[in-house]
């Protein structure tokens, strides 16, 4: 199951929904298969599951056609490691498709964006912290933007905004799942 994702970007899609039961059960809420791995990874720290992220992304042809696989900047800088940059990195190897692990970097602390309901505060502090690292290599390349959760894409837009700015001919978005009201 894909799901198309509107935005600023050429195209977007999420693998799936992140849980399978729109009603709320608190922890009991019933993960996607996706859905379940990305929290493992995320949550439990297993790098074992990465296999099975990028078997499961198979089925999403055009990748290889890109020139830079991007993971979404992290909002929490305190893992050992970053879940969407080990996918980033793991699809790229797989697929044939060079990454730029750190070109989308926040430029301070920022609170985890699904703990702020307000989309104007949202915009305002990705505006306020989004950067690239480097833009030198950018213009006129085509760019897969990869992030784990589509929730209101609110970082997603400002990313593209921001390749877009550098010159990247063509942003197109991908990411594991997708919150049902996102």
């Amino acid at each position: 199951m894909t799901i198309k994702l509107v935005g600023n970007w050429k195209s977007g899609l999420a693998y799936d929904v992140h849980i399978l039961d729109s009603t709320f059960l608190g922890p009991k809420n019933t993960r996607s298969e996706m859905g379940d791995l990305v929290y493992q990874l995320k949550y439990k720290l297993d790098l074992r599951v990465l296999k099975k992220i990028i078997y499961l992304l198979g089925s999403i042809k055009g990748i290889e056609g890109f020139d830079l696989i991007v993971p979404m900047a992290a909002s929490n800088q305190t893992r050992p490691f970053q879940p969407v940059t080990e996918i980033a990195k793991a699809l790229g190897a797989a697929r044939g498709v060079t990454v730029r692990p750190n070109l989308l970097m926040k430029t301070g602390p920022t609170p985890q964006l699904k703990n702020i309901d307000d989309a104007s505060e949202r915009r305002a502090m990705l505006k306020a912290t989004l950067r690239l690292t480097s833009t030198a290599d950018l213009p006129g390349t085509r760019v897969l933007l990869v992030d784990d959760l589509f929730r209101s894409g609110d970082s997603l837009r400002a990313a593209t905004e921001l390749l877009v700015e550098a010159g990247v001919e063509q942003v197109s978005v991908l990411t594991m799942t997708k919150t049902r009201n996102g």
